[in-house]
This record gives structure tokens, sequence and C-alpha cells, in this order.
């Protein structure tokens, strides 16, 4: 049903720095970009992608309260690692990685994080 999700940066530079390693420790490279203005990572052309933008009306890039990009991962170790990496590349700690509600040993697994925006993300996966 998704088909892309946009976040706006007020510093393009450094944002398409953080997505190109943070998508990368996945293998996920560029799909598309527009010079100086838009870049959007995704796995394969007809998957879902993340980007990032300055915003059109140039007006200065905030953040939604309540607005928040989950990232499907294939396992529990790989939502820790891109938790991890995102930490490493300046993103704020927003949740550790772990089941949801707490106490559960199965189901919903996730690690929360913000970037160097202050967007909100989740690296997430089902554990059977």
């Amino acid at each position: 049903m998704i088909g892309y999700v946009t976040l706006g940066t007020n510093d393009f530079p450094r944002a398409v720095a953080y997505y190109d390693a943070l998508f990368g420790s996945l293998g996920i490279g560029r799909l598309m970009e527009e010079e100086n203005y838009f870049v959007a990572w995704a796995p394969a052309p007809d998957a879902p992608s993340v980007a990032v933008s300055v915003p059109y009306n140039k007006e200065p890039a905030t953040v939604g309260n309540g607005v928040m990009v989950a990232l499907l991962m294939e396992s529990s170790e790989k939502v820790d690692a891109l938790y991890q990496m995102a930490l490493e590349l300046g993103g704020t700690d927003e949740g550790k990685p772990g089941f949801r509600p707490e106490g559960n040993s199965t189901g919903f697994y996730g690690g929360y994080f913000r970037d160097l925006d202050g967007n909100k993300l989740n690296a997430f996966c089902v554990v059977e």
C-alpha cells in the first residue's frame, strides 16, 4: 500500500550521508535523486522507498509530532544492527530494541531512533 515516505531536512548533504550509510548497511542503495533537493532509497524499483528532501515550499523542515517511519527487518538481529548503526551515525535513542509490550518473548520486536533532523524511525520485525 505505501509507495514511499519523505522526511524533511534542513541540512540536505548531512541527511543524505546519514541515510547512504544507514541504508547502505542493509545493502540498499539510492533509487532516485534530484541534485540538492531529493534522494530516495529502496531495495528494488517496485518496493516502497524512504526519501529525504528539502521542503518544496522552501520553509524550514519540521518534525511531525506522532509521525514515524517503520522499517521492516527480517530478524531481531537485523533490528539490533540497524538501530546500533543509526546511533553510531549520530542518531538518538527513542527506545532500545526489544519486544513490545515488554515482557513478551514473541510478537513485535522493535528499536526506535531519531535521525539527525529529529525524524523518528523504528526498525522492527515480528518474531514467532
